[in-house]
Parts: structure tokens; C-alpha cells; sequence
């Protein structure tokens, strides 16, 4: 079985870990970018996955990061907030689809049935994003006219959702942060939503932290509990939290929590550092991600608790030099 047909086949840990080594033997080979990278560090044999160098998310800023075949099926760019854009050459789309969909369904449930309401503005204004991509597929799937994007129709986006609501069907909203929060100002009663806020004020709002966002979103749309999405241009696969910020990841990603002054060693379970995803979707790209995000692990879920400020990312900067 060809190694991009045993991503979505995985059952126990052990075939995971085992499947991670491959794609790592993969990307060493056919990634220049990472081989590299790996090379810099003399690292080329790990013998677990907490030995993997993973690849600082930065590199995709700056460098092209593809295995193999250098021809891809779409580019997508990230929000690009603070200048440079993030690029990744996605190959195949059908394992971009494979992913989402299979965790949308696992975490959320079939959209088939249901009505999704998209407030994604500054994606839609710069283009090239990957989690349009994903919502637009999703709201397809829906197959009803009552679904679609919105921008800065706040009041249309209401009369939508009470549309939806008057006719029985159970409505998931997206959002971005400051979109959201714009909305909760018109206090709005969405209590029959499942709402899902993907993160970032991008440049619109003064950021806060997750549980500040969560309660002024309560409050503004008199609901008791709110969704995230974790996800990102650099993976092809997302992570949701339906309750108390913590996350679930699919079978085929996992999350390790870094030593913020040692980036190449871990902390233990319930501890705060830098987060490091192995994203086996990723297997065209770079499986192996060294994010700019803090967080910590307990019993296979995580939480993000913040970025990376200045003094933060010293370790990472290590790497660079």
C-alpha cells in the first residue's frame, strides 16, 4: 500500500509512529527545503518521532516547500497580517478534501442537512486562502441556498440565520475573531448555533486571550458554549475544540509540546511550550512543523495558549542562525 494511502487508515499509535518515520525517509529524499534543513542540524536518523527535526513554520515564508514533482494543483497563501505571506504548493487537493471533510464529520458532523454561514472578510478580500477553500467546499456539501459567505452584511447575515432557524435546521457558523466580535456588538441571539471562531484579530482588533474572546462572544450571542478551529495555511489538517479550548486532533496529526529554550527537547505532559505538529496530510510539503504557538498536552488533547513574543522565540531563532 503507497505510503498516501495509509494516512486515513491509521488505528493505533504504534502505526503511527511508524507511518511518521516513513513520510520523514520520504521528505528527507524529495523535500530539498527539509533535507536541508536536516542536514544542518546532523540529524538525518531519528529512531522515534521525538527525535524528527521539525521544519520552524517561518521557512515557508521564505522558502518553497514541496517533495517531489515541483508542479501543484493550487497555492495558498496565508492572512498575511504582518507583511510576508506564508505559501503552501499543495500537489494533491483530494488529500486536502480527505482530511477536512473526514475531521469536519468526526468533530461536527456531516454538513449534509446543515446550513453554514461563513464570516470570513479578510479572507475573502486577500484570495488564495485555504480555509475559504475548505468553508466554500463544506457549504457546497450543504446543498441549500440558505448557506454561503458573508463580508460586512452583518444585518443580512441575522435574517439568514433566523431564516435557518425558523425552518428546523442546525446552523454552524464560521467566524474569524474581530468579525465575530463586530457581530456580538448587535447582540444578536445565535443560542442555536454551533458557533466556530477560527482565530486572529488580524490587524482589526487589540488581541486577547482565547477565554476573553469566548466570553464576549457568550455574552453578545447569548449562547453557553463557543467552537474553535485550529488550523493554518502550512497544514492540511485542522484540530477543533468544542468545548473549554481544548482540542482533538485526527488520527493523523499529533502534537508535541517543545522546550521553549531548547527547541530540540520536550516537556512533559500538562507543561506550557511551543507547539510542534506532525501533520502526515503534509506528506507532499513537510510533515514536521515547528510552530510559533504555545500550548500544552494532556491525554491526547491540546490547548493553545498564546504565541511566541520576542524573548520567547530565542530557541527558535537558534535553529535559523
Amino acid at each position: 500500500m503507497k505510503l498516501h494511502d495509509q494516512i486515513f487508515k491509521l488505528d493505533s499509535k504504534d502505526q503511527f509512529e511508524k507511518l511518521a518515520l516513513r513520510i520523514f525517509e520520504y521528505q528527507i529524499e524529495n523535500c530539498a527545503v527539509y533535507r536541508g534543513y536536516v542536514e544542518m542540524l546532523n540529524r538525518p536518523e531519528p529512531k522515534t518521532i521525538q527525535e524528527i527535526p521539525f521544519l520552524p513554520i517561518s521557512f515557508f515564508k521564505s522558502h518553497k516547500v514541496i517533495s517531489g514533482d515541483q508542479i501543484h494543483d493550487i497555492l495558498f497563501k496565508s492572512s498575511g497580517t504582518t507583511g510576508e505571506r506564508s505559501s503552501h504548493f499543495v500537489q494533491d487537493l483530494s488529500i486536502y478534501e480527505c482530511a477536512f471533510n473526514s475531521i469536519y464529520e468526526q468533530q461536527i458532523g456531516s454538513p449534509e442537512g446543515q446550513v453554514i454561514l461563513a464570516l470570513l472578510p479578510n479572507y475573502l478580500e486577500q484570495g488564495e486562502s485555504s480555509l475559504v477553500y475548505m468553508v466554500e467546499h463544506l457549504i457546497q456539501r450543504t446543498k441549500t441556498r440558505m448557506s454561503g459567505f458573508f463580508l460586512n452584511d452583518y444585518k443580512g447575515f441575522i435574517e439568514q440565520y433566523n431564516l435557518a432557524i425558523n425552518k428546523k435546521k442546525h446552523v454552524v457558523i464560521f467566524g474569524v475573531s474581530y468579525a465575530l466580535l463586530d457581530l456580538a456588538e448587535l447582540k444578536p441571539d445565535l443560542s442555536k448555533a454551533t458557533i466556530i471562531e477560527t482565530g486572529g484579530m488580524k490587524g482589526r482588533r487589540k488581541e486577547i486571550t482565547k477565554n476573553e474572546l469566548h466570553l464576549k462572544l457568550q455574552q453578545g450571542f447569548n449562547c453557553k458554549n463557543i467552537s474553535s478551529e485550529y488550523g493554518m495555511t502550512e497544514l492540511l489538517s485542522q484540530a477543533y475544540s468544542n468545548q473549554n479550548g481544548v482540542f482533538n486532533q485526527p488520527a493523523w496529526m499529533k502534537i508535541l509540546i517543545r522546550d521553549v529554550n531548547d527547541p530540540l527537547s520536550y516537556v512533559q505532559d500538562g507543561k506550557k511550550g511551543g507547539i510542534n505538529i506532525i501533520d502526515l496530510a503534509n506528506i507532499n510539503s513537510c510533515s514536521f512543523i515547528a510552530t510559533q504557538d504555545l500550548g500544552r498536552v494532556s491525554n491526547n488533547q491540546f490547548e493553545i495558549l498564546g504565541r511566541f513574543d520576542n524573548s520567547d522565540i530565542r530557541g527558535c531563532n537558534l535553529l535559523l542562525q
